[in-house]
């Protein structure tokens, strides 16, 4: 008998202003530090997915987004290595400072700074489920498998999208 998975469920935001992405550079989480990452986070118990991202949109880097903000674009099934596992939900928002207010970095705690980057052109030191997403926007693919091995099933090895 197998057991079930449990898989964490993660929320990013790509707050897009014309052709670029906001981006914060993790440091001192024991996670990915070093590494340029989208605003996000895990659902906590009890939270919806879009109180959820509204929510790390205003820890993470200090704007409001109304809840009709946030638009679901992609969801990527990520594996870092065996038994790790997770689903990430990427949501997009066009940037309006005079509704969001300017984005800062709030927990410098854990982050060193942020940063607007072309999206079609990320740091190479982002991080690879960052970049999963991403992807998956650009790529309009609404389900993409990331750091799963080709089973011969849906999936597809060089790209890791789902055939539709």
């Amino acid at each position: 008998m197998t057991t079930a998975p449990l898989h964490p469920v993660d929320v990013f935001l790509m707050l897009i202003h014309g052709d670029r992405v906001l981006l914060a550079l993790r440091r001192n989480t024991g996670y990915a530090d070093g590494q340029w990452n989208l605003p996000s986070g895990k659902l906590e118990g009890d939270e919806d997915v879009l109180s959820a991202v509204i929510r790390e949109a205003r820890e993470e880097v200090g704007i409001r987004l109304a809840r009709q903000a946030p638009r679901l674009v992609a969801t990527v099934h990520h594996r870092g290595g065996p038994g790790h596992a997770r689903v990430g939900l990427a949501f997009t928002a066009a940037f309006e400072p005079h509704h969001h207010g300017e984005p800062e970095n709030a927990e410098p705690e854990k982050c060193a700074q942020i940063g607007w980057f072309p999206i079609a052109d990320l740091p190479p030191d982002t991080n690879s489920y960052t970049a999963a997403c991403v992807r998956a926007f650009l790529d309009r693919t609404p389900l993409l498998l990331d750091g799963w091995p080709a089973s011969g099933g849906a999936g597809d090895a060089a790209s890791g999208r789902v055939r539709r």
